[in-house]
């Protein structure tokens, strides 16, 4: 059992994380869990890499698998949180700094190519953005909800997931208000 851990990726953090809501998950539901939450605010996990990831992390004794003898049909594994994996985690958190996010937005890309499109085109591209924005924040709100409110000690440990689910649901507020800003801009011809 290594105690190197210079070589975990984020994604071994955030699936570290997961994990700490409780539960024993398969790798499965670990992908569930990680495709309702991460994918709000960082890049979900594809199935393989969930799988690829837990091999790592119990090879480091940060999770501890078994056998789930449930399931009658097929075998699976399901993956709990050690004392070693939130104490790595906790480390994690406390002792690295957070990258600065890099913005990779294909909108925005488009919209820097614009010039090579029908204005038109450019605005359908805003709008149908827009439209997207509104099914996203309302996915997320779905989510916030789900999380109770400050007050109720039933959900005391989803404190932060709920900050976390409040700025996303702000962040697609601000990101409204630029894109119809955009938007009025580019009907009135100003740049």
């Amino acid at each position: 059992m290594s105690q190197d851990l210079s070589e975990l990726p984020t994604t071994s953090y955030a699936l570290l994380g997961l994990l700490t809501l409780g539960d024993d998950l398969t790798g499965y539901e670990l992908k569930q869990r990680a495709d309702r939450t991460l994918r709000f605010y960082w890049s979900s996990p594809a199935m393989s890499q969930v799988y690829s990831e837990l091999a790592r992390l119990a090879q480091h004794g940060l999770v501890a698998a078994r056998d789930d003898e449930t399931e009658p049909v097929r075998r699976s594994r399901r993956y709990r949180l050690t004392g070693s994996g939130r104490q790595a985690l906790t480390a994690w958190l406390s002792s690295t700094e957070a990258e600065f996010p890099t913005l990779k937005h294909p909108v925005a890309l488009r919209l820097l190519l614009g010039h090579l499109i029908d204005p038109e085109q450019t605005l359908h591209l805003l709008e149908n953005y827009l439209g997207q924005l509104a099914e996203r924040r309302a996915e997320l709100q779905q989510v916030r909800d789900s999380l109770g409110e400050a007050g109720d000690p039933a959900h005391a440990t989803h404190r932060f997931p709920r900050l976390v689910a409040d700025w996303g649901l702000d962040y697609y507020g601000s990101e409204r208000t630029i894109v119809d800003d955009l938007i009025t801009r580019l009907r009135n011809g100003v740049t």
